[in-house]
């Protein structure tokens, strides 16, 4: 009997400037190995390497209706899968304020790379995936954060991750569970990926 072909996934925290670190996770099956890159060539060469099924990234990968680019002022100003995350309570940035412009920029720019790699991309918010899972944002408890993933299956994380490596196994596993039919987007296909709950 043959056997079911692992799934691989690298699920990427992005940060707004090369100057800052990204979180970059590969998990093929449940089995990460993560890595801190800056610069989008290190990027883009980590997920050459991997062949993912899917790229999983924390960054906004679409604009709200009406806008033609992130500093456009006209259109709305809150996406639809913005408005989903405040009616679950979760929250979050909207991607029209400050710093998030920057990032907004940047996620959109390394999106078109990668499917012109050919490999499929999906929005990201590991943020609203720890919530929905029960377990610590980064920045409340990092070390209960690295023992929720443990407890959902994953293998191979130290106690050495930082917090952005461990948001890059979050997104990782939020694209696993997407191939495994048990993700939805949040807004739509353009919108966020978050765990489907039974």
């Amino acid at each position: 009997m043959a056997r079911a072909k692992q799934t691989v996934v690298v699920g990427i925290d992005l940060a707004g400037s090369p100057r800052r670190p990204t979180g970059v996770c590969v998990l093929r099956g449940l089995r990460a190995r993560t890595q801190i890159a800056y610069a989008d060539d290190e990027i883009l060469t980590a997920i050459e390497q991997a062949k993912p099924d899917l790229v999983p990234i924390d960054a906004p990968l679409s604009l709200p209706p009406g806008r033609t680019s992130i500093h456009d002022r006209v259109g709305e100003h809150l996406r639809e899968c913005a408005r989903e995350l405040r009616r679950r309570r979760i929250r979050f940035f909207p991607i029209t304020l400050g710093p998030m412009r920057m990032l907004t920029e940047r996620g959109l720019a390394l999106k078109a790379k990668i499917e012109a790699m050919g490999f499929a991309v999906v929005e990201c918010y590991p943020g609203a995936a720890q919530d929905l899972w029960h377990i610590p944002r980064q920045h409340h408890d990092r070390a209960g954060l690295l023992r929720g993933l443990a407890h959902l299956g994953v293998k191979g994380l130290t106690a050495e991750m930082t917090g952005d490596e461990l948001d890059a196994v979050t997104a990782a596993l939020v694209g696993r569970w997407r191939l495994k039919g048990k993700g939805e987007m949040l807004g739509g296909d353009a919108g966020i990926l978050v765990p489907r709950l039974p």
